[in-house]
């Protein structure tokens, strides 16, 4: 696939309303961790990228100093799927951790929140904005696979 453009509608449409994804890690055992996570993504250059908000030293940020790869995965009940296999990267600019504070803000809710419910500020030590850089993106529907449409796939 040559455009995220082809999948972009979809992508957008499910991860606004679905809002909270199954985020999965690997711990430095090699085995597998899955949480669930709130991500909020934009489109800069037309590709997707998401941020989490998240405790700097949490468990999945151990998990992360070891591996820095994670699948997102989001699901309805209608059995339409999300799924996101991304690089991730910590925010260590100030000036960029306020714009991903802000960015949260901005999306109505419950895509969006207030990060004020977690840390008192952008400068909290323990606020984190953890980066997600897809290299993968999946999306299908049950209904979709039994009229015998292929998933939407997009690689970066």
């Amino acid at each position: 696939m040559a455009s995220f453009d082809s999948i972009r509608e979809t992508f957008e449409q499910r991860v606004s309303t679905v809002v909270w994804a199954s985020v999965t890690t690997q711990d430095t055992k090699g085995r597998l961790r899955a949480r669930i996570l709130h991500p909020v993504w934009e489109f800069p250059d037309g590709k997707p990228q998401g941020w989490i908000a998240t405790g700097r030293q949490s468990l999945k940020a151990k998990h992360l100093a070891g591996n820095p790869y994670v699948s997102v995965a989001y699901w309805t009940p209608q059995m339409e799927h999300v799924i996101v296999d991304c690089k991730t990267e910590w925010a260590e600019d100030m000036a960029e951790k306020d714009r991903v504070w802000k960015l949260f803000g901005s999306k109505p809710e419950p895509y969006g929140y207030n990060l004020n419910m977690f840390w008192k500020s952008v400068d909290d030590p323990t606020y984190g904005a953890l980066k997600l850089v897809p290299w993968r993106v999946e999306t299908w529907s049950i209904a979709d696979l039994g009229q015998g449409k292929p998933p939407g796939l997009w690689t970066a």
